[in-house]
């Protein structure tokens, strides 16, 4: 369908450090986690450790920004890591250092960057690798709403794509796999343009295309507009359908809403993310609030798992893993419902509701998926019909929870959910039955 081949032919899975550190994440946490991921998840097909925003600025130890602060920048222009927070990436080694151990684990290496160049270098007078000072390829009327770091880079100037270039072969020497990059899918400044930063996704794709290292593309916030979405999955491996996700019930049901909106566009190594996945303790560093563990109820986490997989929906969670309690843990390791969101073919909504939702898909073997969900919040039973899914005979109903059969069906599949609850099984034919 597409001319370019994904780095992400299945969802990525993986953890990233936003929803537990914010901007304050430091080394000793991220290696840590990542060692938790080794040794307890990297089995069931997590695989990326995604170091998220303010890495390069010595002064971020929480959840909050801070306004103009000075950042750690090379003399190309180019942002690296503050070694205050990660040592080793003093004496000019950036990532390297932490990249090669991750990789060691078995487990692979991203980073988060927003678009453009930083502020700094613009208005310090600063150079670029090729030789043009940073303020003659930064547009000072693009800027990011919510920080305030960097200026978008105008397509238009002479030196803006070497610029680009040179950040991601800075990335490749430092091995990096996958990179996020933020106020781009929705540069919320412009409200009535909020695909404003077209020009730099495609500088950005064609950067990594010439790095000489497969990196994954992903693009953030969202919510990603819908009318560019064949731009989205020609030039990136996953993009935001939503704005940041958290734990609250409203957020899980219209995820609902946009995944109705998005499914066409699963699969082919293009996967519109439905964000983060808030389980386990989170806001771990956030000073007003304090951290957390997750409002969601267990009902309402099996729920987004079950969502999140049918959908194949990247797959990032958002926990410190070192405290991740034995539901947690439970819930990240279920194989066979990882192995729907990983080796099926093409979620479809099969039934829409304001209550009650069924979505199917098909494993790459042949087996039916059918996924229902009690979108109420009281107990419901909810039905669909073997016709509705497109399916005749007779199949037992495998319960990836419960991991058995659970009974057999010729005609409906039905189940009395909890509130916000929902259920998913594979259709075993019973041809030899």
């Amino acid at each position: 369908m597409y001319h370019r081949r994904s780095a992400a032919p299945t969802p990525p899975m993986g953890w990233n450090s936003w929803d537990c550190y914010g901007a304050g994440i430091t080394e000793k946490d991220l290696l840590a986690n990542a060692e938790y991921m080794a040794a307890h998840l990297k089995e069931y097909g997590w695989q990326y450790v995604v170091c998220d925003i303010q890495w390069y600025e010595p002064t971020a130890v929480d959840t909050d920004y801070n306004n103009f602060a000075p950042l750690c920048m090379d003399e190309y222009s180019r942002l690296i890591p503050a070694p205050n927070r990660f040592p080793s990436a003093a004496d000019g080694k950036g990532f390297a250092p932490i990249a090669e151990k991750i990789h060691a684990m078995g487990l692979k290496f991203g980073v988060h960057m927003l678009r453009g160049i930083p502020r700094q270098a613009v208005h310090s007078g600063a150079l670029t690798k090729s030789g043009v000072p940073a303020r003659e390829i930064a547009s000072q009327y693009s800027i990011c709403p919510w920080n305030t770091d960097m200026y978008g880079v105008d397509h238009t100037k002479n030196g803006a794509q070497a610029y680009y270039d040179s950040v991601f072969e800075l990335y490749a020497s430092w091995g990096v796999d996958y990179v996020k990059v933020d106020d781009i899918a929705n540069t919320e400044f412009l409200k009535d343009h909020p695909y404003s930063a077209e020009k730099e996704i495609e500088m950005i794709r064609a950067a990594i295309d010439r790095c000489g290292r497969s990196i994954v593309l992903s693009l953030s916030p969202g919510p990603a507009p819908i009318g560019n979405a064949r731009h989205l999955a020609a030039n990136a491996d996953l993009w935001r359908m939503s704005g940041d996700f958290w734990d609250r019930r409203d957020k899980l049901i219209a995820m609902f809403r946009l995944c109705e909106r998005w499914y066409a566009y699963v699969g082919d190594g293009r996967w519109p993310d439905c964000d983060m996945l808030p389980v386990g303790r989170l806001m771990v560093t956030h000073r007003k609030l304090g951290s957390h563990y997750t409002r969601f109820t267990h009902d309402e986490q099996i729920t987004m798992m079950n969502l999140w997989c049918v959908f194949r929906s990247p797959l990032m969670i958002g926990a410190e893993l070192r405290d991740n309690d034995d539901f947690t843990l439970k819930l990240l390791t279920n194989a066979e419902l990882l192995a729907v969101n990983q080796r099926s073919t093409r979620p479809i909504p099969a039934v829409c509701g304001e209550t009650q939702e069924v979505w199917q898909n098909m494993m790459e073997d042949g087996t039916p998926v059918a996924a229902l969900f009690n979108l109420s919040e009281q107990p419901r039973r909810v039905c669909v019909t073997l016709e509705a899914l497109g399916l005749s005979g007779r199949y037992a109903l495998y319960d990836v929870w419960r991991h058995e059969v659970v009974g057999e069906t010729e005609d409906e599949i039905s189940a009395l959910l909890p509130a916000t609850g929902s259920a998913v099984y594979l259709l075993q034919s019973c041809k030899n039955c």
